[in-house]
């Protein structure tokens, strides 16, 4: 579990958002202590939440603008036609929080269509980018408190102390639950239930299982915006942990695993090559890959099934007409914090 320490004021127009922030060596350390343990596996692979600096938080809203990209759109057009549905589920004075916020756009169509909802609480490790989302939103939205916090919100982490005695719905859209490993996300959901409070809902973006031939071409945009995302992340590298990637050796691959119904992403070599990472050699064989992200695809019932296991009822499922994705409410079977985890 990430450890969160250092305490920042962060002002807000209602009222002083607290920012939990991981101190620069031990997050620098645990990026280091990954990406080593990786590019030293057997088989060589980078946790995908390393993608989401400022550059790769960018890039990803790029991706989720081309006409490939499905997701996004069908995911916000689901929200908007079923806000009353979700609406209907919020105690008045509630607070919206979001795992791994990114841009508040997803969230925003919420904030306007529930008036129940007092408060606003974006969690994510990009701290500009979430600053300023958080400055954004309260622009827009002067009546809520926007507590933004900092944290690697796939750990448990603690929520500011304004919000825990109120109503909560847990907000974790984008499908980025597909991401986990089948046991991770069981995992995972265990600790959302205990960051949230006993009687929270939680709102879940899944994307569904569909022809592979819609789900490469979302992985694979002709503009190569996936793949400079991608990229990214040996960017990211070289900057942060003085590694001398030459991101142009490393080709982007991206496939649907029809059998463990899954995108693959990776960086594959493009030739045999050393490079160097924080002090450590590493060797790539010509065609060597380094794998990047899984995306899992869920049915309704096999997610519905899946958060069942980590102790979650599901309450209610809404797909768009193409059934290309789903946007899932959950509670708490016995109304107390997920068991396990």
């Amino acid at each position: 579990m990430a450890r969160v320490h250092a305490l920042e004021t962060y002002p807000s127009a209602r009222s002083s958002a607290v920012l939990e922030i991981a101190t620069p060596p031990e997050a620098a350390s645990a990026f280091a202590r990954d990406v080593i343990a990786g590019l030293k596996a057997p088989r060589k692979h980078i946790p995908p939440k390393y993608f989401y600096d400022d550059a790769g938080c960018a890039l990803f809203e790029r991706i989720t603008e081309t006409p490939e990209y499905y997701p996004t759109r069908t995911e916000m057009q689901i929200l908007q036609a079923h806000a009353a549905d979700i609406g209907a589920l919020v105690a008045p004075g509630a607070a919206l929080i979001e795992f791994g916020t990114g841009t508040s756009t997803k969230a925003r169509i919420l904030l306007k269509a529930i008036s129940n909802i007092a408060a606003y609480v974006p969690v994510d490790m990009a701290e500009d980018f979430l600053r300023r989302e958080a400055a954004a939103v309260q622009q827009d939205f002067p009546h809520l408190k926007v507590l933004p916090v900092i944290a690697d919100f796939t750990t448990q982490f603690v929520l500011p102390e304004e919000v825990r005695a109120q109503p909560q719905i847990g907000f974790f859209p984008g499908s980025t639950i597909g991401n986990f490993e089948p046991h991770e996300a069981c995992a995972f959901l265990q600790r959302v239930g205990k960051v949230l409070s006993p009687t929270a809902v939680l709102i879940v973006g899944v994307d569904t299982v569909k022809s592979s031939k819609v789900l490469n071409a979302a992985y694979n945009d002709a503009a190569g915006v996936t793949a400079a995302f991608n990229r990214n992340l040996l960017v990211r590298i070289n900057r942060e942990l003085g590694g001398n990637f030459r991101p142009e050796f490393f080709e982007h691959h991206a496939v649907f695993n029809r059998d463990l119904k899954r995108v693959e992403m990776h960086l594959a070599s493009r030739k045999r090559q050393k490079v160097r990472v924080a002090g450590e050699t590493i060797d790539f064989r010509a065609g060597e890959s380094i794998h990047t992200e899984n995306s899992y695809k869920y049915s309704v019932e096999g997610f519905q099934a899946l958060a069942r296991g980590a102790g979650w009822k599901p309450v209610a499922a809404w797909t768009d007409p193409n059934k290309y994705f789903a946007v899932h409410a959950l509670r708490l079977e016995d109304g107390s914090p997920a068991r396990g985890g």
